[in-house]
């Protein structure tokens, strides 16, 4: 593969200075056009060490406006990053629509890295590389376009740029650590494009040994990318014009919901003691996995005036309040609606040994985005695996994550949305939009069962709490998290 990238290309300093300005002139126009769509641009810069990855960085920045483009670099990890899922430091840094992020160093660094020192074995490596894979094809799906440049010269030439870094005494540690074993660098990177090569997101091979060769090609291929990106995009606008919305199905087959016994009691004096005995057990666990570093999500999901408030108010009130966060989470800002759905939620992880509480989630892109129609078919269906991959990376990442769907009945939420509508201190708590979303039980319904059936999995289960009656909820609620919390330190 590299073969081809050693073939001695070269463009005189003539040629360069005749063909760059107009190049620099085109790329900054498809730049003001990109501002207008939703599209992110992620430009990625990786390869041989002594390539020149740096100044290609630098020259990017010269050719784009500045006010668009954001350059990250990855080479180094904070203690904040440690204590969070590998990803949470790329999600941070992904650029919003209509505007560019260079990332120098990307999510191959570290996978090529530890393969080739040894850390992780070939199952591991292709595991890795497979969900590179995914999430690229991820961010495709949600507009993005992702250019890939991977910058390649011998391993003779890579010696020669040592050699002269060394006679200007500004040479990079990381050139002559890396350069040991050029061989295992190149196989492992070789690996890695061909399994990542795919048409949503190609890399670019790049001959670097001469520096305007390497420059012009970058250009070229950014400028070409772009253009077709935008072309592209408003084929499928036209597209999504004419689209029809399939026929949903009805409520009248039987539901998840319909298995929740939710006519089930609790005495006042059953309430109280059991109520103080899991907020006993709550309070320990939550120190235990503090110490042990165990971070702890979850998800408050259910219908308008289930409970869930309730619900997360006998969860905190048994927590030291040094440990927790909670996000109570609205439509989204605009900053938010510039990303990713998920790259909200990817923000607020917690470190390690800390409690995040989502009171409501990143389950709405199936629950009310898809009802509403906020988002299309193909966006929320896909969405199940999406949720499925995000979840699977924070419990691999140490975190436990318990999920609660707090269920009532029809009945049982008219007769709460009277009673708020009577009471002063609860009056604002009832809106118009609550009332609309009744008129579409059946359609929740349908997305809840679509939901839980999807994205119940062995290291995030749904608990399908039953709330009519409010003290139960309650207690349930704390129960299942402790128990949850529970599994997961005993296997440490």
């Amino acid at each position: 593969m590299f073969e081809a990238a050693e073939l001695g290309r070269k463009i005189s300093k003539k040629d360069f200075d005749k063909e760059e300005p107009e190049l620099h002139t085109r790329l900054l126009a498809v730049q003001r056009a990109l501002r207008e769509t939703p599209i992110p641009v992620i430009i990625i810069v990786s390869g041989v060490e002594g390539a020149g990855k740096g100044q290609v960085v630098n020259r990017l920045n010269k050719w784009l406006d500045t006010r668009g483009i954001e350059t990250t670099a990855f080479w180094d990890e904070s203690d904040e990053e440690r204590e969070r899922p590998d990803y949470w430091r790329f999600w941070r840094r992904l650029p919003a629509r209509g505007s560019i992020g260079i990332m120098f160093g990307s999510w191959y660094t570290r996978p090529i890295i530890n393969y080739v020192y040894g850390r992780i074995d070939d199952s591991e490596y292709e595991r890795q590389l497979h969900r590179i894979s995914k999430f690229e094809h991820m961010l495709f799906e949600d507009n993005a376009l992702i250019v890939k440049f991977w910058f390649h010269m011998s391993k003779k030439d890579q010696r020669k740029q040592l050699e002269k870094e060394n006679k200007d005494k500004r040479y990079s540690p990381l050139l002559k650590k890396f350069s040991k074993r050029y061989q295992q660098f190149a196989a492992a990177s070789e690996h890695a494009i061909r399994l990542t090569d795919q048409g949503v997101s190609p890399w670019h091979l790049v001959e670097a040994v001469d520096r305007r060769y390497r420059d012009l090609t970058v250009g070229r291929i950014l400028l070409e990318s772009l253009e077709n990106k935008l072309k592209d995009y408003e084929a499928a606008k036209h597209r999504h014009r004419g689209a029809k919305t399939a026929k949903q199905p009805t409520a009248e087959t039987v539901t998840v919901l319909d298995h929740v016994d939710i006519e089930q009691t609790i005495s006042d004096k059953d309430y109280d003691r059991q109520l103080k005995k899991y907020q006993k057990e709550f309070y320990k666990l939550t120190w235990a996995a503090k110490q042990k570093q165990r971070s702890s999500i979850s998800v408050f999901e259910g219908w308008d005036a289930a409970g869930k408030g309730g619900g997360i108010r006998r969860m905190t009130a048994a927590m030291d309040a040094r440990l927790y966060k909670t996000i109570s989470v609205a439509a989204p800002t605009d900053e938010e609606r510039a990303h990713h759905y998920l790259w909200r939620f990817w923000r607020h992880l917690p470190r390690a040994g800390y409690v995040t509480i989502y009171d409501r989630s990143w389950y709405g892109r199936v629950l009310v985005e898809r009802v509403e129609k906020f988002a299309r078919e193909e966006e929320w269906k896909r969405a199940y695996q999406e949720i499925n991959d995000f979840e699977e990376q924070l419990h691999e990442a140490g975190i436990v994550i318990s999920k609660f769907w707090v269920h009532i009945s029809n009945e049982e939420q008219l007769r709460r949305f009277k009673e708020r509508e009577k009471t002063p201190w609860k009056a604002h708590k009832i809106t118009d939009e609550d009332w609309r979303n009744r008129e579409k039980w059946d359609d929740y319904t349908l997305a809840v069962n679509d939901m839980v059936t999807h994205t119940s999995t062995s290291y995030a289960p749904w608990s399908l709490i039953p709330g009519d009656d409010k003290r139960l909820a309650r207690v349930e609620i704390v129960k299942a998290a402790c128990r949850r919390l529970e599994e997961a330190l005993s296997k440490d």
